[in-house]
């Protein structure tokens, strides 16, 4: 097993945003595994998605439960083999695993950013993973890959900085939200700015957390990363076991044609398993952040400084590319990332694509699919050929 550490290196020098505004006194926190080559050729850069971190794989040191996010994908003899490749994992800035974001103190202020820290976007966090590298030394990545919105920053890595990726692995992502999934991040931002105890953003000086809007933000985004046929064939109409009833504390509830009829009580097994997701999210996960990282999400488009023309926006790439999707992906459907294939190949790069029939939605990027394990265990195979050489 991989027993890792998280590292944090900190930056003084302002970091220009795209909004205009800047930070700077800022850290960002990270995670490497397996050795850097003599070379310095063999780095692989992992960029995460909504809600994950720099914690890619690997299990901390007497800590039960602890495997990266990533994990079945990075690691000795896995898809990505650390025996051959420095993987490196960042948390991005604006997040609530350990970079500067809005639960942390504003340097020119003194104060808490809270609802202050200014907007990022996707090109924001690959400039502030570029100098991250730059203080590892390493000018050259022998891949750069992401799945979702970590997908979005490994198609902005090979057009922000074009000379320093060899290869581009994206998987289950696209080259902007469609107007239905800005509408579903809509949605949940309101659940959260509308929750009494959000208080402007400002709800740390309060001592309180926005939870009930953080439940609900996820409940959404939790439907939507499953497919319909999982989500039948892991619950389907089916009732718990026990529903009690809640005018007579541990009497079993009297259902009327097998329900109570309730607009309070959890019936079917689905309700129970979206309040214990959304309870979880709320624990552990920052509001302020939400809003940011969504919000980075629905700005992210190439094209647009290009009249909208994907093919002129991807011009600037020369990294090689592989892209995956999957068929029950309704959220970064398999015909964006034709789109994408279609703009790289108007422009003669090197494009290998698969598009996986799976059943496990967006959330099939995480998954332990065989042949989606085995297609990038034998690309990364072919880099190692290169990086070795």
């Amino acid at each position: 097993m991989l027993i890792v550490e998280p590292q944090t290196l900190y930056f003084e020098d302002a970091l220009p945003l795209q909004s205009g505004a800047s930070i700077r006194g800022y850290s960002l926190t990270y995670e490497t595994y397996g050795t850097l080559n003599e070379q310095r050729s063999n780095a692989v850069l992992i960029c995460h998605a909504l809600n994950a971190s720099h914690h890619v794989a690997g299990v901390y040191a007497g800590q039960a439960k602890s495997e990266g996010w990533w994990d079945n994908m990075i690691g000795p003899g896995k898809p990505v083999d650390t025996d051959k490749y420095f993987v490196i994992g960042v948390n991005n800035l604006g997040s609530c695993f350990g970079s500067t974001g809005p639960m942390h103190i504003n340097p020119d202020t003194g104060k808490v950013y809270g609802a202050d820290f200014p907007v990022v976007t996707v090109e924001d966090w690959v400039a502030a993973q570029a100098r991250l590298l730059d203080a590892l030394n390493i000018q050259t990545l022998a891949a750069v890959m992401g799945g979702s919105l970590g997908g979005m920053q490994a198609i902005s890595w090979t057009l922000q900085y074009p000379q320093r990726v060899r290869h581009a692995v994206v998987v289950a992502s696209a080259p902007n939200l469609t107007a239905e999934n800005i509408a579903f991040n809509e949605v949940a931002r309101r659940a959260i700015v509308t929750d009494p105890d959000f208080h402007g953003g400002n709800f740390y000086a309060h001592g309180v957390i926005p939870r009930r809007g953080l439940r609900i933000a996820r409940m959404i985004g939790h439907i939507t990363y499953l497919s319909d046929d999982v989500m039948n064939e892991k619950f389907g109409r089916q009732l718990r076991e026990r529903v009690i009833d809640q005018s007579e504390p541990n009497t079993p509830a009297k259902p009327v044609g097998g329900y109570r009829y309730s607009t309070q009580d959890i019936e079917f097994q689905i309700e129970s398993y979206l309040r214990y997701q959304g309870d979880k999210f709320s624990e552990y996960f920052d509001a302020n952040t939400y809003l940011l990282i969504t919000r980075a999400l629905d700005y992210f488009d190439p094209a647009r400084v290009h009249d909208g023309n994907l093919s002129l926006a991807l011009s600037a790439a020369q990294a090689r590319f592989l892209l995956i999707s999957f068929t029950t992906d309704w959220r970064f459907s398999p015909a964006r990332s034709r789109e994408l294939v279609k703009a790289l190949l108007d422009n003669r790069r090197e494009v290998s694509y698969a598009e996986i029939d799976a059943p496990h939605g967006h959330d099939a990027f995480l998954l332990d699919d065989p042949r989606y394990l085995n297609l990038v265990q034998s690309y990364f195979a072919g880099i190692a050929k290169e990086v070795m050489a």
